[in-house]
């Protein structure tokens, strides 16, 4: 190895810019069938059908494995909010992308958990 590789910093990686984020837990501990993995499959159509997939009103998607609140699951969480889901069905899933990631408002009684300062 020469000098020059080791003191390479690599390029930073690029990010289009969101306005939220929405993380979906599709670990097997939260939902054994695969309902969680079936809700993430469905979002790029969905967000796509409600305007928030491009522009400033852009919502990131991102699954993942645990959120080690393996109860009454799927469940997702929406940032920079601090809001977190729980029971997200189909219907659901449909409610929180219409009123809180379309309309700003949270759907308060499917809401199981609010971050710092929420």
């Amino acid at each position: 190895m020469n000098d020059e590789n080791l003191t390479a910093i690599p390029e930073k990686p690029k990010m289009a810019e969101y306005k939220r984020h929405l993380l979906v837990c599709t670990g097997p501990r939260c939902t054994l069938n695969g309902e969680g993995q079936t809700l993430f499959d469905g979002l790029g159509e969905k967000f796509k059908a409600a305007g928030i997939d491009q522009g400033p009103s852009r919502v990131k998607r991102t699954r993942v494995s645990c959120f080690a609140t393996c109860k009454a699951g799927p469940i997702v969480c929406v940032q920079p909010d601090g809001v977190w889901y729980y029971n997200v069905n189909e219907a659901n899933l449909d409610r929180i992308i219409q009123q809180h990631l379309v309309g700003g408002e949270p759907v308060e009684d499917l809401i199981y958990h609010r971050g710092p300062g929420m």
